[in-house]
C-alpha cells in the first residue's frame, strides 16, 4: 500500500509542482499591468502566497514519501514558517511596499530549498540558517532607504568602499578554482565581491545624479573601470562582466548617449580578448563551451551532464528523487537550473524564469515612474545586475555561453550570493517605498514638472 502510494504521490506532484508555478507566474504577469495605484491586487498577491505554500508542500511530501526520512517533513515546517514570517512580516512593517518583489523572493526562496533538500541535505539546511540571519540583516534596509534622503551624496565614499574590499580580497583573498573571490575571517568564508556589486550600483547611481558632461561621466567611468580590473587581476571574470554591464546600462539611462555605450563595449571585446589570452582557466572554458564532447570525459564533462540533466527533463521532469542530477559536478552551485528541468520539467524551469524576468519588469516599470534620477538609476542598476547574473547562470547550464561561474539567485548554494541577493531585492522594496512617496508628494502639491524631494 505505502509503495502504491509513493508512486500516486510522486507521479502526481510531477504536474503539480509545474502547475502551481505556471498559476504564479499568470498571477505575477495580471499584476504587471494592473497599476497598484488603481486596483487592488491583493487578491492577486494572496494567490500567489498559495500557489507557493502548496508548491513547497508538494515537493516535500514528494521527497518525503520517497525516502521515508522525516526529518525533511522537520525541515518543510521550519522553511515554510520562514517565508510565512517574511511575507507577514513585510505586510506589518511597510503596508505601502511592492509585494511583487516580497512574493518573488520567497517564491524563489521555495525553489531553492526544495532542489538543494534534494540534492544535499547538509547544504540546504546551511542555507536556510544563512537566509534566515540575511532576513533578519535586511528587514530594516526599505526603511533606511526611505529614511535617509541624502543617499546620492555619498559617491565617493561607495567607491572607497567597493575599491578596498576588492583589493583586500586581491591581496589577502584565497583562491578558489583559479581566481582570488574570498575571504575567510574567523573560520567564516564569504564572497565580498556579492555585495560589492550592490554597493558599486550605489556609487554608479550617485555619480550620474548630476553629471551630464563628458568630464563628469569619464570620473565615473574610470572608477568603475578600477573596480573591474580589480576583479580581472582576481580573477573573477563573471562578476567583472556583470560590473562592466550594469555600468554600461546605468550611463546609457542617465546620459541617453548611446557613445559611451559603443566606447564601453569596444573596451569589453578588447578586455575579453586579453582575458582569453592571459588566463588558463578562461581557455578552458571556452574550449568546453565550444566542443564538450571532444573532452567529454575531462573538461567537458560538466557541461555534457548538465545537457543530459536537460534533456532526460522534458515537459514535467522525471520526478523528484527519479533523476541524476548528483551526476553533474558542483550541481548545487553553478547548475541547479539543469538539476530543476531534469526533476521538474520544462515548464517548472521556465516558469523559474518568467518569476525572475517579472521582478526585472516590475523594477523597470518602477523606475519609468521615479522622478529622482539617483533612485531611478539604483532601481535600474540592481534589476540590471540581478537579471544579468540569472541569465549567465542559466546561459551557461544551457551551453548557450561558456560557464562563467557564476549562482543563481536565492536558488542556487551559497551565502554570500543569498545575502546578496535579500539585500538586492530589499533595497528595491525600499525603492518602491520611495516610488510612493513621490505619487503621494506631487498629488498633494499638484505640479508635473517640480523636482522630486529626495534630490
Amino acid at each position: 500500500m505505502n509503495a502504491y502510494l509513493e508512486i500516486y504521490i510522486t507521479g502526481l506532484s510531477r504536474y503539480l509542482l509545474g502547475i502551481y508555478l505556471v498559476i504564479y507566474v499568470l498571477f505575477g504577469i495580471i499584476t504587471l499591468f494592473r497599476d497598484d495605484d488603481y486596483y487592488n491586487n491583493a487578491v492577486f498577491y494572496s494567490g500567489q502566497n498559495v500557489c507557493m505554500f502548496l508548491f513547497h508542500f508538494t515537493a516535500f511530501l514528494s521527497m518525503c514519501f520517497h525516502t521515508g526520512d522525516m526529518k525533511l517533513m522537520g525541515f518543510y515546517v521550519a522553511s515554510q514558517l520562514l517565508m510565512i514570517g517574511i511575507v507577514v512580516v513585510a505586510q506589518i512593517l511597510y503596508p505601502y511596499t511592492d509585494r511583487l518583489f516580497t512574493n518573488n523572493m520567497c517564491m524563489l526562496m521555495s525553489i531553492g530549498f526544495v532542489i538543494l533538500t534534494r540534492l544535499n541535505y547538509n547544504k540546504a539546511l546551511k542555507e536556510f540558517f544563512i537566509i534566515t540571519i540575511s532576513m533578519m540583516l535586511s528587514m530594516g534596509v526599505p526603511f533606511i532607504i526611505r529614511r535617509f534622503k541624502h543617499l546620492h551624496t555619498f559617491k565617493w565614499i561607495y567607491a572607497s568602499i567597493g575599491i578596498a574590499i576588492l583589493g583586500t580580497v586581491l591581496i589577502a583573498g584565497t583562491v578558489t578554482y583559479g581566481a582570488n573571490i574570498s575571504y575567510s575571517l574567523g573560520g567564516i568564508t564569504f564572497q565580498p565581491s556579492e555585495i560589492v556589486k550592490i554597493v558599486f550600483v550605489f556609487f554608479v547611481a550617485a555619480g550620474f545624479v548630476r553629471a551630464r558632461g563628458f568630464g563628469e561621466v569619464a570620473v565615473t567611468a574610470a572608477i568603475a573601470l578600477v573596480h573591474i580590473l580589480i576583479l580581472v587581476l582576481s580573477r573573477d571574470l563573471g562578476s567583472a562582466l556583470i560590473f562592466g554591464v550594469v555600468y554600461v546600462i546605468m550611463a546609457y539611462v542617465a546620459t541617453g548617449n548611446f557613445a559611451y555605450v559603443a566606447i564601453s563595449g569596444a573596451v569589453g571585446a578588447v578586455g575579453a580578448v586579453m582575458a582569453y589570452k592571459l588566463f588558463t582557466h578562461v581557455q578552458v572554458r571556452i574550449m568546453a563551451w565550444r566542443d564538450p564532447w571532444s573532452t567529454i570525459d575531462n573538461t567537458g564533462y560538466q557541461i555534457t551532464q548538465s545537457l543530459f540533466a536537460l534533456s532526460s527533463g522534458s515537459t514535467w521532469g522525471v520526478g523528484l528523487m527519479k533523476g541524476n542530477p548528483l551526476k553533474i559536478p558542483f550541481v548545487e552551485d553553478d547548475f541547479v537550473f539543469s538539476a530543476i528541468v531534469e526533476e521538474m520539467g520544462f515548464v517548472t524551469g521556465i516558469a523559474l524564469l518568467g518569476i525572475c524576468l517579472i521582478s526585472f519588469i516590475r523594477a523597470l516599470i518602477m523606475a519609468a515612474r521615479l522622478r529622482s534620477m539617483f533612485y531611478r538609476l539604483l532601481a535600474v542598476g540592481l534589476a540590471s545586475a540581478y537579471i544579468f547574473q540569472v541569465f549567465l547562470t542559466v546561459g551557461g547550464g544551457v551551453k548557450f555561453i561558456p560557464l562563467t561561474g557564476v549562482t543563481l539567485p536565492f536558488v542556487s548554494y551559497g551565502g554570500s550570493s543569498a545575502l546578496a541577493s535579500i539585500l538586492l531585492f530589499e533595497v528595491l522594496a525600499g525603492v518602491s517605498l520611495i516610488a510612493g512617496d513621490e505619487r503621494d508628494y506631487y498629488e498633494k502639491i499638484n505640479e508635473k514638472d517640480s523636482e522630486s524631494p529626495y534630490e
